[in-house]
């Protein structure tokens, strides 16, 4: 009987795989593809050369970050004597992007001329910014520039997408300072009074010493040292992250910052000691440390999944691939005061292999992750491609199969290669799950898991969280409802026990793209009937998916399962606030307006 049951498990996440294979790279909902990263639309290789004379593109200003800005607004200006519709513009760095920095992949490729082996980090279609542009080939485009390690050139195509022809290439502009340190990630180190700051630059060690200068507002400032890593292509699963997705992601720093006073508010600048002795700094930033564990005062987390990177300019967001992103990430910018610490629980930046789009991302965040601890878990989009050691064989992470995820953020984690951990803040308990690796019973994780279930102290802290990216717990969503399992086939019947005999509070979810809370259930049964106040011994665990950050929606099942209390077909996040040991509200806030439309509040006492 249990070989039966095994086999039966086993059946149903290789059919689940299948699933999600055809959902996120061949399904189609609303008349737009779903999941495909929109730099795969370039046929890289397919580029033909077809230069003109008399056509002209310039890119201005030359010079950006003169006064240490790591982001700028650049002017581009077409003129075409040949406009079609399917003219486009790519915005390429390194700015030398011709076959010199190639190497050919087969025999057949050699034969290609030019040969472009790298993707653009973004592009626009001339016809978008002037409805005439066919009658008048001119154009005036504005891309929001990043400052990522290296000179960048504006290259006009016609043919489309799929079958390019280089007609004219701008001159380059560049940074004054191209390989500044920028875009600090702050993160909870393994002790409560540690927080680590992570950040990328172009300097290697050789170059300059990393170090953060820190410390209180008017106090002594004290200067940690970095620890220093990148990777390379070998370092990588496959294509495109190894192929035309593949950008130098220069050198990732982390500092740890210990013995932090709490909840006391600490001012920083990353910066390198140069070989020639003197110091280069970043702009200034400040964070606010974490309360002591158990301590007795307002905590407020923010919880989201599958949130994506997005651009302000307009550019790459032709198959509506993250529409919600911006307003996401603009709703926690405008309430950051109110906010403590949050969590991004997998499908980070949905690169899928391309690379550029991490630094994009990174910028992207910063208001957010250079102030508040930016907690990250492991989704499939970081770490999933075949014959790589994770649990599900798809090629959702475009052959990054999670060296990005792993190098660019910083977790407490004890093996990167094993991305789950627990951390605690103030009196939240986490235990972070990676459910792109085995989580079933008997396995190393699922030790992992009941030891960090169990070790909590809930006198100290009452709330127990339980977080993983894919849903191990409860969802009605079209395609889990289709397989008959709602939820990972298998998962509840590893995990549902740890939950219950453990008390966890509330168990959050991403991966389906979509909110949904249920009652406090168990083994599909509601244990309370209260919906919204519930005091006293809850029993089960309610399960909240929050998959709604950003990325393309997912449609729910027709039918809604007895323990499905609230659903909601929409971009959102999670706002979970405890005031003291006793009392928790948990709101659903939606990302177009930042307006509370679900709530509860669990009330008890652990004394």
């Amino acid at each position: 009987m249990e070989m039966v049951v095994g086999v039966k498990k086993m059946w149903g996440v290789a059919l689940l795989t299948v699933l999600n294979f055809f959902f996120f790279f061949s399904g189609s909902v609303d008349g737009f593809v779903m999941g495909e990263q929109p730099l795969s639309k370039i046929a890289i290789h397919r580029i033909t050369l077809g230069l003109s004379n008399s056509t002209s593109i310039t890119a201005s200003p030359i010079l950006l970050g003169s006064n240490g800005e790591d982001t700028e607004w650049v002017n581009v200006d077409l003129d075409h004597d040949n406009p079609s519709a399917g003219d486009w513009i790519g915005v390429f760095s390194p700015a030398n992007f011709n076959s010199s920095i190639c190497s050919p992949e087969s025999s057949d490729s050699k034969d290609q001329a030019p040969y472009i082996c790298t993707a653009p980090i973004k592009y626009k279609f001339a016809i978008d910014s002037n409805s005439d542009y066919t009658k008048t080939g001119k154009a005036s485009l504005k891309f929001q520039i990043i400052n990522q390690r290296a000179d960048f050139t504006f290259v006009l195509f016609s043919g489309g997408l799929s079958k390019p022809k280089l007609v004219a290439v701008s001159n380059s502009v560049t940074f004054a300072n191209p390989k500044a340190p920028v875009y600090p990630r702050l993160a909870l180190g393994r002790a409560w009074n540690e927080m680590t700051v992570t950040w990328t630059s172009g300097y290697d060690i050789d170059e300059g010493v990393p170090l953060v200068k820190w410390g209180l507002q008017g106090g002594q400032q004290k200067r940690s040292f970095a620890a220093t890593s990148t990777f390379t292509k070998n370092s990588v699963c496959g294509s495109p992250a190894r192929t035309v997705g593949w950008r130098d992601p220069g050198f990732i720093h982390t500092s740890f910052l210990r013995n932090l006073r709490p909840n006391a508010r600490y001012y920083y600048r990353m910066g390198l000691l140069l070989s020639n002795g003197s110091y280069l700094w970043s702009k200034a930033y400040s964070f606010r440390s974490s309360p002591s564990p158990g301590q007795n005062s307002l905590q407020r987390v923010i919880i989201f999944g599958d949130l994506g990177k997005a651009e302000r300019d307009g550019s790459n967001e032709y198959n509506n691939y993250q529409p919600g992103s911006l307003n996401t990430t603009d709703q926690l910018i405008k309430d950051l005061p109110n906010i403590d610490i949050v969590f991004h629980i997998g499908d980070i930046t949905y690169a899928n292999g391309y690379l550029s789009q991490w630094d994009q991302f990174t910028s992207q965040v910063e208001p957010i992750a250079s102030t508040l601890p930016y907690m990250i878990a492991s989704g499939n989009h970081e770490r999933d491609w075949p014959n790589s050691g994770s649990f599900y064989d798809g090629p959702d992470s475009g052959g990054e199969c999670g060296v990005l995820a792993e190098t660019m953020y910083y977790s407490p984690v004890k093996n990167r290669d094993k991305f789950w951990y627990s951390t605690d803040y103030g009196m939240f308990h986490f235990c972070v799950a990676d459910s792109e690796k085995d989580w079933r019973e008997g396995t190393e994780q699922y030790k992992f898991i009941k030891h960090c279930l169990a070790s909590v102290n809930r006198k100290k802290q009452p709330w127990l969280i339980f977080i993983a990216h894919r849903v191990l717990g409860y969802s009605s969503e079209f395609w889990y409802s289709l397989e008959g399992s709602f939820g990972e086939p298998g998962a509840r019947e590893s995990l549902e026990k740890l939950w219950r005999k453990y008390k966890v509070d509330v168990a959050f979810f991403g991966h389906v793209h979509n909110y949904e809370r249920t009652c406090p259930v168990y083994q599909e049964l509601c244990l309370n009937l209260e919906k919204s106040r519930y005091s006293g011994t809850v029993n089960g665990t309610i399960h909240v998916v929050v998959g709604g950050g950003g990325s393309h929606l997912s449609k729910f099942s027709d039918d809604i399962p007895s323990w499905s209390i609230y659903r909601d077909y929409d971009y959102g996040f999670v706002k979970m606030t405890t005031f003291n040991h006793s009392s928790l509200l948990l709101e659903y806030k939606k990302s177009s307006d930042g307006k509370v439309y679900d709530s509860f509040t669990i009330s008890k006492d652990y004394y």
